[in-house]
């Protein structure tokens, strides 16, 4: 049979909007106030240039340079910049969509199946109708 401590725990009383509301606010700000900034800090750091493509960016476009963390870790922004690398819409989208597909799990592979499939699976044949 299980202990009293068993199943999701129930608050003993009412539950004061007004402290859980107050609580929400300053997480955000905290959030707000760690975030502020580190864009502005990676653009005076690191070339206005994308890391991935080499797209050369101006002041005229420079909104579409978006700051990506190498780590995906939003709350790790060192002052020296080595979490960051500037790319384009294009390429930080790319980059977090094969992000996306790693932590599915898919097109993943052991190194070792891969070195099976390669000694026994044919190469594949096109054929033109």
């Amino acid at each position: 049979m299980a202990g009293n401590n068993s199943g999701p725990r129930k608050p003993s009383g009412q539950l004061d909007s007004k402290k859980l509301d107050d609580v929400v606010a300053k997480a955000h700000k905290q959030r707000d106030t760690r975030m502020a900034g580190y864009r502005e800090q990676s653009l005076k750091l690191h070339p206005w240039v994308c890391g991935r493509c080499g797209r050369a960016f101006t002041r005229e476009n420079l909104h579409e340079l978006t700051v990506h963390h190498k780590d995906h870790n939003h709350d790790n922004n060192p002052s020296d910049g080595s979490n960051w690398e500037n790319l384009c819409l294009y390429c930080h989208d790319n980059e977090h969509q094969r992000f996306a597909y790693l932590v599915r799990g898919e097109g993943f592979m052991p190194e070792a199946d891969k070195k099976s499939r390669r000694l026994t699976t044919p190469s594949p044949v096109f054929r033109i109708c």
